[in-house]
């Protein structure tokens, strides 16, 4: 079997990160933002990815890439933290995608 390219490696990591939130949400520690952000519901959890997304745009036209990475980084976590609030995971949106790509 040939090993994985670092890509394959980074995509892999999204489907072990959507893991590791599934155990949160399940297990829902003391002390992890995860669960703190799960025990305050969908509309916390929502107006987290609407501010991460809006500090990824800011960073984006302030050509900041660094900021933009971080930023961008925080909106792909919020957003598989509301997927899993909702019952999906990334791997729905990967379909969704996937659909629409003829």
């Amino acid at each position: 079997m040939s090993e994985l390219s670092q890509n394959q490696k980074d995509l892999l990591f999204l489907n072990q990160l959507q893991d590791f939130i599934d155990k949160r949400k399940e297990e829902m520690p003391e002390g992890s933002y995860t669960t703190s952000l799960f025990n305050k519901g969908v509309r916390t959890i929502t107006q987290k990815v609407g501010e991460e997304a809006i500090e990824t745009v800011i960073g984006a036209m302030a050509n900041d890439d660094e900021n933009f990475l971080y930023e961008g980084a925080d909106l792909l976590y919020h957003l598989i933290v509301l997927l899993t609030h909702k019952g999906y995971r990334i791997e729905d949106l990967a379909r969704e995608l996937q659909k629409r790509h003829k």
